[in-house]
């Protein structure tokens, strides 16, 4: 096709590889805006399920097809830094009643049984008890010691709509490669 323009091959042999890059270059876009993304765990509050250094897939089409579910694993912009973004588990949904008493948070009343999560923390700087208000979910990191999440006015509820997706894969460390839950 390219003949009938360029007629000489060198030239014609870097303007084929040019298209090429920029059409891969363009599907890479396309997957990353619109289909999944990759992301990188820094710090250790999803310790014990993610570890410091973990890559995972973050599939943006889940809550365009579904909505958010309890345990889900969620990547959200920081609402001081928009280029950080924070990854938590859902454990609030809209209308939920949350509350924390003596180190453990209750949701409507009765205790959170997740066992991958660490106990004993601090309720934050947010009140309790505290209703996720509509089109909101209240995160939670695993290792609550050291996680910035919903208990804290910086990050609080996080809306739907500033939801990046769900963090669907572990692709990083190859010996850890599978599903996250």
């Amino acid at each position: 096709m390219l003949k009938k323009w360029i007629p000489n091959d060198s030239i014609r042999n870097i303007a084929e590889w040019i298209l090429v890059l920029a059409a891969a270059a363009l599907f890479a876009f396309l997957i990353n805006t619109f289909l999944a993304r990759t992301a990188s765990v820094e710090g250790n509050s999803m310790t014990p399920t993610l570890e410091h250094g973990d890559v995972v897939l973050v599939n943006k089409l889940s809550y365009l097809f579904g909505t958010p579910q309890y345990d889900d694993i969620v990547v959200f912009p920081f609402t001081g830094n928009q280029g950080k973004h924070y990854i938590k588990r859902i454990i609030g949904l809209p209308g939920d009643e949350m509350n924390w008493i003596e180190g453990y948070f209750y949701r409507n009343g009765e205790p959170l049984a997740d066992s991958f999560a660490t106990e004993w923390v601090s309720g934050g700087s947010v009140e309790f008890p505290l209703v996720v208000p509509e089109g909101s979910c209240f995160v939670l990191g695993d290792n609550r010691w050291v996680s910035e999440d919903s208990r804290y006015t910086e990050v609080g509820c996080m809306p739907f709509e500033k939801l990046v997706g769900k963090v669907s894969l572990r692709l990083l460390p190859f010996a850890s490669f599978g599903g996250v839950e």
